[in-house]
């Protein structure tokens, strides 16, 4: 899975080394709210973004490393399958996020070079709609994966309620997975028919909302759990 990550960490880097090649030496580097383009800089630049997702991809690197470790030094087959659940968890956010954070990338590439070639002053993608679609495709995976994740202290809907057994933590994920689905999907549709912008804050309320549900139904769940004398 590591291996996997890296890979597509790398392909980033190898794509713009090439498209360096046929870019002009100035190409639009920000754009204000409207898409009108506040900063140009040299094409060099382009690889700073490269470079963060091989940061981002060293990050969950490590952490998926500790778990892994952890399990291996589990002393007990509960604490080992927790840890390799973390472990396997975090390889797919990694996986999903060096995966989208590159596809995000050679959009912005062809932006630039469609935009520097033209001579146009606003942008030719709204880069934003294109996060938005990319994280709503992320959310949805993350809570396939998220359902299916051992009780742990680092990845889930990790509440006091829904730590309290193994019943709780299940029923609560498994809800939280749902409406992370389902917030994601709706940030999809949400991104068809708005821009970016309104996009995104579409977005922040889904899972603002979805985060809030989540948390009161662990509660409920540690209640009913509770008051069964479990």
């Amino acid at each position: 899975m590591k291996k996997t990550m890296w890979f597509l960490a790398m392909i980033p880097v190898a794509v713009t080394a090439v498209i360096l090649q046929f870019l002009p030496d100035t190409i639009p580097m920000h754009h204000d709210m409207a898409g009108n383009t506040n900063r140009w800089g040299n094409k060099a630049e382009s690889l700073i973004f490269p470079l963060i997702i091989l940061i981002v991809a060293l990050f969950w690197h490590l952490m998926i490393r500790a778990f892994e470790k952890k399990a291996a030094n589990a002393k007990t087959e509960k604490e080992q399958m927790e840890a390799k659940s973390s472990a396997k968890m975090l390889g797919f956010v990694g996986i999903s996020q060096t995966l989208m954070f590159g596809i995000l990338h050679y959009f912005i590439l062809y932006s630039s070079y469609v935009q520097a070639t033209a001579g146009s002053t606003k942008s030719v993608i709204d880069i934003a709609k294109v996060s938005c679609i990319l994280c709503g495709i992320m959310f949805v995976v993350i809570g396939n994966f998220m359902s299916k994740a051992k009780r742990n202290t680092l990845v889930g809907l990790r509440t006091t309620w829904s730590m309290y057994n193994d019943n709780t933590w299940r029923k609560s994920n498994l809800f939280a997975a749902i409406l992370i689905i389902i917030a994601g999907l709706l940030t999809i549709v949400t991104t068809v028919f708005a821009n970016g912008n309104l996009s995104t804050v579409f977005m922040l309320v889904y899972i603002l909302i979805a985060a809030l549900i989540s948390i009161a139904y662990s509660k409920k769940v540690y209640d009913r759990e509770t008051a069964s004398g479990n």
